[in-house]
């Protein structure tokens, strides 16, 4: 009992400090780069807060638990969007400032359907799970590219902050220790809280749908709350946005290359759907540039929701290991 309490209190100390970490890291290093803080949570960051989905994922698919491999993914990225979008939007109003971003929340929409697509047969199979890495290599070059330019026009038209005493060595070393600290207090808290369920009689299913999907999350919580806090919209979002691209192309490509993906037809045609709403939500967020307070409360409400019939239908399991 005490060794599960000390594991809660020591997963939560990592990752508020973590988070921190993790911003500051992200955000130094992109001002001494010269390269802007979106780019940075698109690409870095999301790819370390999406390891425990990652590692779950290709843990599933060696195993053989395809529901798991790619119930991981499909509850990750509803999660990503309804309770850290909606429980970070209740912090401060996320200003949609760059761009790019606006531009990037579209193209996260066509993956999420084109990841049903791939799906709708029944598999994901080997050559489906090439496609998406190769559109994740794509993707991410294309990406850097925009950024590029964007980066140059934006250098052109204002002298660019003097960083000259930003040790880009010590900022990397914030960022990489923020990451790996995210993902050990994540693994830490989960298995405290694990243990501290069943031993006073909460049911795997229980278990499944809170802690268990709470935590493969926790990462991209922290790194998006912590980035709220210290008013960088545009990193809390790009996380997020980030993190549900790399789920699909990246975790969902990896894992069928390594092992083809077994999808039940009728789970498929619901789940995706949610995730394709959940994601659809950010386009008038990207028109407007802004998540308000009350549609963040909704999207807060819309999980709940969604875990509510999840939970009395009994597919949650399926979805948010």
């Amino acid at each position: 009992m005490i060794l599960n309490i000390l594991l809660l209190v020591a997963g939560l100390a990592g990752l508020f400090y973590g988070g921190n970490w993790l911003v500051r890291g992200a955000s130094n290093l992109a001002l001494s780069a010269g390269v802007s803080v979106l780019v940075i949570g698109m690409t870095i960051v999301a790819l370390g807060t999406s390891m425990p989905e990652l590692l779950v994922s290709l843990q599933a698919a060696l195993a053989g638990k395809s529901d798991l491999a790619i119930g991981n993914v499909i509850g990750s990225n509803i999660a990503n969007i309804g309770l850290i979008l909606g429980a970070t939007g209740l912090i401060t109003p996320l200003v949609v400032q760059a761009s790019l971003l606006r531009r990037e929340i579209p193209i996260m929409l066509l993956i999420t359907a084109g990841s049903f697509a791939f799906a709708a047969d029944g598999q994901i199979s080997r050559l489906d799970g090439a496609v998406l890495l190769a559109g994740f290599v794509a993707f991410n070059l294309a990406f850097y590219l925009r950024a590029r330019d964007e980066q140059r026009s934006r250098q052109d038209a204002e002298p660019a902050a003097p960083s000259d005493k930003i040790s880009r060595w010590r900022e990397l070393a914030f960022l990489v220790a923020g990451i790996a600290v995210l993902v050990i207090s994540s693994r830490m808290m989960v298995e405290g809280a694990v243990n501290l369920a069943r031993m006073i009689g909460i049911s795997e299913l229980v278990i499944a749908i809170t802690l268990v999907a709470f935590g493969t999350s926790l990462p991209e919580l922290a790194a998006s709350l912590s980035a709220a806090w210290h008013k960088e919209t545009d990193l809390a979002i790009g996380n997020i946005v980030g993190s549900n691209i790399a789920n699909l192309l990246l975790i969902l490509g990896a894992t069928a290359l390594v092992q083809p993906i077994q999808v039940n037809r009728s789970e498929v045609q619901l789940e995706f759907l949610v995730m394709f709403a959940f994601a659809a939500v950010l386009i008038p967020c990207a028109r407007q540039q802004v998540l308000n307070r009350r549609l963040s409360l909704v999207l807060l409400l819309a999980y709940a929701g969604f875990i509510v019939y999840s939970l009395a239908s009994g597919s949650a399991p399926n979805l948010l290991q």
